[in-house]
């Protein structure tokens, strides 16, 4: 995964929990603009969240992040 998605994602990941609490849910659609402006790095995160971790739609905030931080 590219750094700045990684990073990305950690920023999301950190802004939401502090706006709505450690159960906050997200799906990898949280990480880009409501408009399709990079498909390849949205196909990056999908194949990350789908393919690669095989994580439901919405998961947990904290556990994306410590999955990506566990690979850092």
């Amino acid at each position: 995964m590219r750094a700045e998605l990684r990073q990305k994602i950690i920023e999301v990941c950190d802004r939401k929990v502090a706006e709505k609490g450690t159960k906050v849910g997200l799906s990898f659609y949280a990480f880009f603009a409501n408009k399709n402006d990079d498909p390849e790095l949205l196909m990056e995160a999908a194949e990350w969240w789908i393919k690669t971790h095989k994580l439901d739609h919405f998961e947990k905030a904290e556990k994306i992040k410590a999955i990506v931080q566990s690979e850092l």
